[in-house]
């Protein structure tokens, strides 16, 4: 199967679900000076952490689909399995921005995170396990040291949430500042098959 459709439903997806994420800011009724934003802080913080998430998956899918020329029945299926649980960002991102660092909302952001980074990692081994194999996205991932860290970096922090939420949410901000370092593996092994 070719890969458009896959491609195009995911690209609206997440657009949803930025939409969605930014409706949830809502300004101060009938307050017009900025001391009225400082308790929408958190929230837009949240909102923040959770778009630059949101836009990191959104570019390493894109990047990911750039050298994929195929897709399986399987691997429509696990790209809907990251979706559900990209899906699910709004509503850990509302909960933990109404509850400045707390706790559960703290643990289960971290949890939607986890199996976002298990979903990709998923979507990522069927894509490689389609008939003819993908030696370029193989190359460039490697043995995906990144992905791995990750998902145990958002263990940890789920574990530390219950002691200390915002050792967790710097953990989470950690993960991320990581990925938005550009990640240029994908890109580099393309230009070198190029160069050949």
């Amino acid at each position: 199967m070719h890969k458009g459709r896959l491609e195009a439903f995911s690209d609206g997806v997440l657009a949803i679900i930025i939409t969605i994420m930014v409706l949830e800011l809502h300004a101060p009724q009938h307050a017009a000076h900025f001391s009225d934003l400082k308790p929408l802080l958190p929230v837009f913080l949240t909102y923040a952490m959770s778009f630059v998430y949101v836009g990191i998956y959104w570019n390493n899918h894109h990047h990911m689909l750039q050298v994929t020329q195929h897709v399986t029945g399987a691997v429509l299926w696990a790209n809907l399995h990251l979706l559900f649980w990209l899906s699910l960002v709004p509503f850990v991102t509302g909960w933990l921005g109404e509850n400045a660092i707390a706790k559960a909302p703290t643990a289960l952001y971290g949890f939607v995170l986890l199996m976002s980074g298990v979903a990709y990692t998923i979507l990522l081994r069927e894509i490689l396990r389609v008939p003819g194999g993908n030696k370029t996205l193989a190359e460039a991932v490697g043995r995906d040291m990144k992905g791995k860290a990750s998902v145990v970096f958002y263990a940890i922090a789920i574990a530390v949430s219950f002691w200390n939420p915002s050792i967790s949410c710097l953990i989470y901000v950690f993960v991320a500042l990581m990925w938005f370092i550009p990640d240029p593996r994908i890109e580099r092994v393309v230009d070198k098959a190029a160069d050949q």
